[in-house]
């Protein structure tokens, strides 16, 4: 555990071409090895081929489909009592967002398309559409996170 205090947040720049802080941290997510230009033409040529399919702005279609990926609630592993629950806990919006760019990022790159590109695209139209692996990691926590509602008490 730190013991300096509190991590200084450090300021997130917005993306060059659309002017998007969220689009600038996705970026960043994308990005291995430190690749900053190699991750921003992925995202950009996804945005790119995504505005060419759907005749709507790439950048509108990229917030709806972290809408739809974003899940409101996860189940928290805690012991009590000599057994493990699996304890339903709300997310907040930073963390969901965090949550939504790594599930859309995973299954991207494990889809099977020629480029990442084509791959990320594909995956943030299945998202836009609420369909795909992604909306369907979200309806599966939210499930679950319902189906143990019962042990919500446990939470502290």
């Amino acid at each position: 555990m730190a013991r300096k205090g509190k991590a200084i947040k450090r300021e997130i720049l917005p993306d060059p071409k659309y002017n998007s802080i969220m689009l600038s941290k996705f970026i960043n997510c994308v990005m291995k090895h430190g690749e900053k230009s190699v991750a921003e033409k992925i995202v950009y040529g996804a945005l790119e081929i995504v505005s060419d399919k759907t005749k709507k702005e790439g950048i509108e279609v990229f917030t709806e489909a972290l809408n739809n990926v974003r899940p409101l609630v996860k189940v928290v592993s805690r012991r009590v009592g000599g057994s493990n629950y699996q304890i339903p806990t709300e997310v907040t919006e930073k963390a969901g967002i965090a949550i939504a760019f790594r599930w859309i990022i995973a299954v991207s790159r494990s889809r099977s398309e020629k480029s990442m590109k084509e791959c990320l695209a594909a995956e943030l139209l299945s998202a836009y559409k609420k369909e795909g692996t992604s909306v369907k990691k979200r309806e599966d926590t939210h499930k679950m996170a319902e189906a143990n509602k019962a042990f919500a008490h446990l939470r502290w």
